[in-house]
């Protein structure tokens, strides 16, 4: 079982924009350093609460682990961001929904017991990278952790999004938009658009489309992560979407290329943390007095 090297340094990132997560924060802080663990903020999360902070390369290189304070954005933004530093993530859960980010503002203290007894687990999670090509012939490299949805730039427009694995032609979309999911995303928009939920640790791409118009009965399509999927929008203007959170314009004779990442996002959770009792949870499955 994976587990951290050292628990000396972690490195923090806040909810963006959350002036008002600040006292939060500074609690949170002193309980780290109760426990003799050093905290750097990053510079950016700093200037929103008025406090000093780091530049965000320096506190990745120089942290043990990263800690994203808010909600799953929050988290998939840090993800992302700090990819190239393959350092384990643990999300502290100050929004709403906490798929990802699971540990409580009320548990960081006990968490952080069990964090320094090694009574904690580090799970594997995959990724894409991919990259959009220019018809001029330009790249533009991406990382995502959850998804990436190509839809119309335009709200009611459709799209056509022509699909291909490994360079083979093998289906047409035609509709408001389509999916291309991680396990760990499958409880995001893929779930909303009616595809499959998948175990986090689970290497597959999900394929789902949005809105199908067509009589054809287009349904989502679970693929093995060691495949590559070509995409390209025809005839209309599209964007994808990565995470939510950038954007990428696509044009006609573009073509975005999608793989599994080479490694994969390393998130630290509680022992005892079940995925299954997550979603029952979240999704108000069953009998909640279980």
């Amino acid at each position: 079982m994976k587990q951290l090297e050292q628990v000396k340094t972690a490195g923090f990132i806040l909810k963006p924009d959350a002036p008002e997560i600040k006292p939060v924060y500074e609690k949170i802080k002193r309980e780290f350093e109760s426990k003799g663990i050093t905290v750097l903020l990053s510079e950016r999360s700093a200037e929103t609460i008025g406090l000093e902070g780091v530049p965000f390369a320096e506190m990745c290189t120089r942290s043990d682990f990263l800690v994203s304070l808010g909600g799953d954005g929050t988290l998939l933004s840090l993800v992302r961001r700090s990819y190239g530093f393959h350092k384990p993530v643990v999300g502290i859960n100050a929004g709403n929904l906490g798929f990802l980010a699971d540990i409580t503002i009320d548990d960081v203290d006990a968490f952080l017991g069990r964090l320094l007894a090694g009574e904690y687990r580090i799970d594997d999670r995959m990724m894409i990278e991919g990259y959009v090509q220019k018809v001029s012939g330009k790249k533009k490299k991406f990382i995502a952790f959850n998804d990436v949805v190509i839809t119309s730039p335009e709200p009611s427009k459709m799209v056509k999004v022509n699909a291909s694995i490994d360079g083979e032609r093998f289906n047409s979309y035609t509709g408001d938009g389509l999916i291309i999911s991680t396990p760990t995303g499958s409880t995001a928009y893929n779930l909303s658009a009616g595809g499959p939920i998948l175990y986090p640790l689970t290497q597959a791409f999900i394929i789902t489309p949005v809105l199908a118009h067509s009589l054809a009965n287009q349904r989502p399509l679970v693929v093995p992560a060691d495949f590559s999927i070509e995409l390209d929008a025809e005839k209309y203007r599209a964007i994808a979407s990565i995470d939510g959170q950038e954007v990428y314009e696509l044009e006609e004779g573009d073509v975005l290329y999608i793989a599994g990442a080479k490694k994969g996002a390393t998130l630290i959770h509680r022992k005892e943390h079940n995925y299954f009792s997550v979603l029952r949870e979240k999704l108000h499955w069953g009998d909640r007095n279980w």
